[in-house]
């Protein structure tokens, strides 16, 4: 849902006309397949950094009064899509999979 309602951000500044119809259309298809797939999600987040990237350097930024904040959501954005290529877990999950694993106590035997 997020990444969906991202991809309508930048269709007020009509900085490219009907494409950027098309291009928010796309994010809106592989987001919709994101519905059954973190893959998708992913693919989604990569497609809105593309929005990001080309909208900085046109000028047109994702917060008028803000500088820098297209170049900030493309900074971020991939980080994101980074998560969802790994099935979305949680980070304690996604974290405790790289962490070496200490063998059990033998509970007292000796």
């Amino acid at each position: 849902m997020v990444v969906a309602g991202a991809s309508g951000t930048y269709l007020a500044t009509g900085t490219f006309g009907p494409v950027e119809l098309l291009l928010a259309a796309l994010v809106l298809v592989a987001a919709y397949r994101g519905l059954g797939s973190w893959r998708w999600i992913g693919v989604a987040w990569l497609l809105h950094t593309g929005l990001d990237l080309v909208h900085h350097l046109q000028g047109v930024e994702l917060l008028p009064w803000a500088r820098g904040s297209a170049l900030g959501c493309a900074i971020c954005d991939p980080v994101i899509a980074l998560w969802c290529f790994t099935g979305g877990r949680p980070l304690d999950r996604l974290l405790a999979g790289r962490r070496p694993v200490r063998p059990a106590s033998a509970g007292g035997a000796s």
